[in-house]
Order: C-alpha cells, then structure tokens, then sequence
C-alpha cells in the first residue's frame, strides 16, 4: 500500500547561487558527507546537489510533514547502488515519522527517482508499505542422497 508520494523541482541555477554565496557552510547544513563526496566527483556539482535538494523536500512531503515541522534536513539522505540507482535513507526524526507511519506488520520501502535537465532538477519519493515477510525455519540440513545406480 501506499504511504506517502512528493515530489519536487529544483533549480540548478538558484542551487549553484546559494553555493557560490554561502559554500561550505550551506553544504554541511544540508548535505551529509556521502552526498557531498558524490557531487564534488561530478562534472557539474550544483546538477548533483538539486537533485538531492529535490528529493529531500519530495521525502518531506510524502512523510506528510514538509521539513518545518522538524525533519532536519540531514534526517534525509541519498545514496547510490553500483548500479548508479538512488536510495533514500531516512534517520532521526524522519525515521520516527516513517515508523509512525508505517501499520504494525509492515515495512516501510522508499522508493526514489531523481532527474536533472538543465536549469532543473526533479524528484520523486514514493513510500510503500508491504507486509513481513515470515520467513520460516530451515529443516537441519541433511546429507544429500546417492543417486540409485
């Protein structure tokens, strides 16, 4: 079922802006170090930060909260798969909304997808609840049987 959906667009211009003007310091107060070690790899850093800007303002909206109402902004976070992939991780107050959220009995997926075209940067966050999975106890393992000749 699903939980929450949000959405953002960001633009990388107004991005690229606010690093010029306030650098390092916007930089630590929004991205965790694992965002920013990716963005600064890249060819065009400010695509990199919109995306993620984007898709923390999406996960706000689809927790239901919008960050004012104390959602930090690093309670947010993504990070890739080698495959390129993104994945949303959530932590501190964002994590105790999840939960809040999320029915006894399920666990909560994000699913996240970010997009950039220049002067924007997009993203969506989709959180599903699916049920535990019951997993059940394994026999002893036993010896495997010999073929009858």
């Amino acid at each position: 079922m699903i939980l929450g959906i949000g959405t953002d667009l960001a633009n990388i211009e107004r991005i690229q802006g606010t690093l010029d003007r306030f650098g390092d310091r916007f930089r630590n107060r929004v991205f965790t170090e694992i965002e920013q070690k990716r963005a600064e790899r890249m060819p065009d850093p400010a695509a990199v930060y919109a995306k993620r800007w984007a898709a923390k303002e999406a996960c706000s909206k689809a927790l239901g909260t919008g960050l004012r109402m104390g959602i930090a902004w690093k309670d947010m976070a993504v990070t890739n798969l080698r495959t390129g992939q993104p994945v949303m991780h959530v932590t501190g107050w964002a994590k105790e909304r999840l939960d809040q959220m999320t029915p006894e009995g399920h666990e909560a997926i994000l699913h996240v997808t970010l997009t950039d075209d220049h002067p924007w940067a997009q993203a969506f966050v989709v959180i599903e609840a699916v049920p535990e999975v019951q997993v059940p106890a394994r026999p002893p393992m036993s010896r495997p049987r010999r073929p009858l000749a």
